[in-house]
């Protein structure tokens, strides 16, 4: 048996398992319910996302904490984090097939990918290469239930964007957050308002086009404060908050720096509280942003603080779920990274009697993550500035000279590579990189009474997909048309409008009758007429043989046949 057909196999038996569990009348932990013949009666899905976390994170936040995680309430079983071509992915590729049920490549956002090489991922689709792919929180929105996004990094970031955005290349946030925007997403909490704003006002885009006015002008509430986020009427559908121009705060820096941003539960809370009005249900997809960017400077209290933070947005979808929501929730991270362990070289020869205080006292004494650091320390901190805040804040008094040189010479942006390393030094912590690794993940989940096998990264969205009784393929072929294809089969031409290069669109022909569809939107315009379409016109520049084609909803060739 061939590598591919054992992996068909072992899919097969995946699905058999879930599909069993799913059609059990006990296979649910609250209000349980027969399936039919077009999917599952379920309503909800809350994916939590801890980005850049192992075992070993969880293992040392558990230890820090002094008590059970809200992780350790859950289901547990692994997975596989590979990519199509890389046996180490990062974040972009990684949310992809968590929403598509696709592996892709190295920066592919919701797109199929153009390269295969890892053993076991099937062979590439020549005419799908660069495809946009449709993914569960667009399935869910075209079956009528209500969708959100939480991510503690900005919004249009690589994971939130995996499942929201269809595009080349993950830092493309201008074009992920036009995306985003025109995808009528219901909640909407993180960071990164500058990618909504015209670089005439301060923001990044260069298009002109300014964001958050679309939002208020389809019906958004729009806030940017804690306490705007905690004073929403009762009765708010649709709003979008952005509580930072970029990243938000870690949770241990947030009271101290940055207090008009909200925590992670809050919006979490927030967010159920609105999509759980729809009466046919909700996706939310939560994100604990910023741990990937504490693994990658080794600094272990950033891995504390958003995990932490992490867990308290996992007991409130848990405390949701078990009042009989019909909700499943699954918790997992996208791909390892830092090579973190309990256990260093200094314990080589003393491991066998490692007390609790070796690791957690050093910690203990921290107040505020590398990042907070920095910003307490300012640029060009003198000797005596560095001992008092390094002492105050992140608890380690017996600075070197050598340490303290290390500190001023440190370039902005980068101080918690420096000070991570430090206080690793004086607990029992491990690193082996600054960069992401390849081992297998848990993937920790509630809703569902059966065991499952080791899973693929991309069988988590046949979970999420199936539980909602939704279908990804049937999804694909209703938002992602060839419109080089289909229009020309109605009689009509095609060409794309690059007069302005920063709003292409695509404009169809037939006769007296002229549409023009933007890219990134959901517009559809017709002889001086306007519709909104259910999902986003998308360009691939690479796609078709390196031609460029368009991808359209088959919405607008209704649209266009009127």
């Amino acid at each position: 048996m061939s590598i591919s057909q054992l992996r068909q196999v072992q899919f097969l038996f995946i699905l058999l398992i879930i599909s069993a569990a799913f059609c059990s009348d006990d296979g649910w932990a609250s209000s349980p319910k027969k399936v039919d013949s077009k999917g599952l009666q379920q309503k909800n899905v809350i994916v939590l996302m801890m980005d850049g976390a192992g075992s070993t994170h969880t293992t040392i936040t558990r230890w820090y904490m002094g008590k059970p995680m809200a992780l350790d309430k859950m289901f547990l079983t692994g997975f596989r984090t590979y990519g199509a071509d890389s046996l180490i992915i990062d974040s972009a590729p990684a949310a992809t097939g968590f929403a598509t049920g696709y592996k892709t490549n190295d920066k592919y956002v919701g797109i199929y990918p153009s390269l295969a090489t890892i053993p076991g991922v099937p062979p590439i689709r020549e005419d799908w290469k660069y495809k946009p792919l449709a993914t569960v929180l667009e399935a869910a929105k075209v079956a009528g239930k209500s969708v959100g996004l939480i991510a503690t990094s900005n919004i249009q970031h690589a994971s939130p964007a995996g499942y929201s955005a269809h595009v080349e290349a993950r830092s493309d946030y201008n074009e992920i957050a036009e995306q985003q925007v025109y995808l009528d997403i219901d909640v909407v909490f993180g960071g990164g308002k500058q990618y909504l704003r015209p670089n005439t006002q301060g923001g990044k885009r260069t298009d002109k086009e300014d964001l958050i006015q679309v939002l208020k002008n389809r019906g958004f509430t729009f806030i940017e404060k804690r306490q705007d986020l905690l004073d929403l009427p009762a009765n708010t559908r649709k709003v979008w908050g952005m509580f930072a121009n970029d990243d938000m705060a870690y949770e241990f820096d947030r009271s101290t720096l940055k207090p008009n941003e909200p925590s992670l539960s809050e919006m979490t809370q927030k967010a159920i509280e609105i999509l759980s009005k729809n009466p046919k249900g909700f996706f939310l997809f939560v994100e604990a942003s910023k741990l990937d960017w504490a693994s990658h400077a080794n600094d272990p209290i950033g891995v504390i603080s958003d995990l932490v933070a992490f867990d308290g947005a996992v007991n409130i979808s848990l405390d949701f779920a078990k009042k009989g929501q019909n909700t499943l929730v699954l918790a997992f991270s996208d791909h390892g990274n830092g090579g973190m362990s309990l256990g260093s070289r200094k314990t080589d020869n003393t491991y066998s009697n490692l007390p609790l205080g070796s690791l957690v006292d050093p910690l203990k004494k921290a107040k505020l993550t590398g990042e907070g650091i920095e910003a307490m320390l300012g640029r060009f901190p003198t000797e005596g500035k560095i001992k008092e805040i390094m002492e105050s804040y992140y608890g380690i008094s017996d600075l070197t000279p050598q340490e303290i040189e290390l500190i001023q010479k440190t370039r902005k942006g980068f101080l918690n590579y420096t000070v991570g390393p430090m206080i690793s030094s004086r607990s029992v912590i491990g690193w082996t990189t600054n960069g992401h690794g390849g081992e297998d993940l848990f993937l920790y989940y509630f809703g569902l009474n059966r065991p499952l096998p080791l899973l693929e990264n991309t069988d988590i969205a046949l979970l999420t997909s199936r539980h909602m009784g939704l279908d990804l393929s049937k999804t694909d072929q209703e938002l992602f048309v060839p419109a080089d294809l289909a229009f020309p089969a109605l009689g009509a031409s095609i060409s794309i409008d690059s007069t302005d290069p920063a709003n292409k669109a695509l404009v169809v022909t037939k006769g007296a009758k002229t549409a023009r569809l933007p890219f990134s939107k959901d517009v559809f315009e017709i002889n001086g007429k306007q519709w909104e379409m259910n999902g986003i016109t998308v360009y691939a520049p690479k796609a078709n043989n390196g031609s460029g084609r368009v991808y359209v909803p088959r919405q607008a060739l209704d649209f266009f046949r009127r």
